[in-house]
């Protein structure tokens, strides 16, 4: 059993499996599926909490729904109110809808309008959608004043008793199903409200399991809260990963992960977007990059050889993915991969210097999937800027090696962010 200080907040078994009765008319109790693929791949034995099979298509649901349904009457006069770039606002439309109550919720005004879409679908005629401010910390702001001067109760995606109990309702799904030992438990993390829920499931029930937090690498605020000791609020983040993109983890979460975490480790962005191709190709999962992070996780360097022949389970989180970023995700895997290269090639302005290039340049796997030229008024050499997609990896040190023996002045981009991102 945990044994923590009283001034810790620590849900106790009993509250969760409360919360796991209230929520089994409501939300799905999704399968733990084994991966062959996954599991040949890492030489373990891996499977899958299918959260992205959940009825809003992540596990939002649960924590919106316990923290809802837990309220009062009279606090449920005026309805409730959120703020959410997605999953946590389709969990709690979803609850207003099956509770027959009103709700306000707060989206940025970028939000893709699939995902705004997706909102007033599950909320039906319950709940108004409101576009408001460039950032969630707009949204969160415009909602939590609403919530103060209208005396409206504000539902956390995160930072909640209630909504880590419900949350927590996934690790006790994963005990019932699972028939062996769980000797590694991979956990998507953003804000921490999942992570905290299932820790205090995990370390009471299976105390042997390790539980390792994923994080993506431009938003580790749960790993650089751990390192300096206290819960901080970082300066910018990648927003790519955006179900699990937060510049300040939950207090709540933050203490209990202090405490009874086993590590938290950070993924790259290019990873999950491998990952999430792959699950596609091999399993026919289409998840959203938070969704991706747990397995992402089964390659980092501290955990590869470590699971050989271990029981493992990864939390697939989510799959409400907008199909508009799929370009994206493709162009950033092969980034990471190492398989697109990006170059300024100054070409001598005269005629046959690209077929030169294309010639006795490119290898015979070799790609141009971009090209952008900008003839000048210098008669000498006129820039373009090149993309190239190979086959392989090892193919790009020859590559370069006949750029420079056939006397081309280039740049290379992958390694210049800054002017990467104003041309690309």
């Amino acid at each position: 059993m945990i044994a923590l200080s009283e001034s810790i907040y620590i849900p106790s078994l009993t509250d969760i499996e409360r919360a796991y009765l209230r929520l089994r008319h409501v939300v799905i109790h999704t399968p733990l599926t084994s991966s062959v693929n996954l599991s040949q791949q890492m030489t373990a034995n891996i499977w899958l909490k299918r959260e992205d099979l959940q009825v809003v298509r992540s596990y939002k649901l649960r924590g919106a729904y316990n923290k809802i349904c837990t309220l009062d009457k009279e606090s449920l006069a005026k309805g409730v109110v959120c703020a959410s770039a997605g999953n946590h606002a389709q969990g709690v439309a979803y609850s207003c809808q099956k509770m027959g109550i009103s709700g306000k919720i707060f989206m940025p005004t970028p939000t893709p309008k699939q995902k705004v879409r997706q909102v007033k679908l599950f909320g039906k005629e319950f709940v108004e959608v409101i576009l408001t401010g460039d950032t969630f910390d707009d949204a969160y702001n415009a909602a939590m004043a609403y919530s103060e001067v209208e005396q409206v109760p504000f539902i956390h995606p995160f930072d909640d008793e209630k909504v880590i109990e419900g949350q927590g309702t996934v690790g006790l799904e994963i005990l019932k199903d699972s028939a062996d030992r769980i000797d590694y438990l991979f956990v998507p993390v953003g804000g921490g409200g999942l992570l905290a829920g299932i820790l205090a499931v995990f370390k009471n029930l299976s105390e042997g399991t390790k539980i390792i937090g994923v994080e993506a690498a431009g938003a580790p605020a749960m790993k650089v809260s751990l390192e300096k000791g206290e819960n901080v609020t970082l300066t910018h983040i990648d927003k790519f990963v955006d179900g699990a993109a937060v510049k300040h983890v939950g207090d709540k979460a933050f203490d209990l992960c202090r405490h009874l975490l086993d590590d938290m480790i950070v993924v790259d962005e290019g990873a999950v977007c491998t990952t999430i191709l792959k699950l596609y190709d091999e399993e026919g999962m289409v998840v959203e990059p938070a969704g991706a992070l747990s397995v992402t996780a089964l390659g980092h360097p501290a955990y590869r050889d470590q699971i050989k022949g271990k029981n493992v389970v990864c939390v697939i989180s989510g799959s409400n993915n907008d199909i508009t970023r799929t370009e994206e995700i493709r162009e950033r895997s092969l980034l990471y991969e190492k398989l697109k290269h990006y170059f300024i090639i100054r070409f001598p302005q005269r005629s046959g210097a690209l077929r030169k290039f294309v010639n006795n340049v490119l290898g015979p796997n070799d790609d141009i999937t971009h090209f952008q030229y900008q003839k000048k008024t210098d008669r000498e050499q006129g820039p373009a800027i090149v993309g190239l997609e190979l086959q392989r990896a090892e193919d790009f040190a020859p590559l370069v090696a006949r750029i420079e023996a056939q006397g081309f002045v280039y740049e290379y981009l992958n390694e210049k962010p800054d002017l990467f991102q104003f041309l690309i």
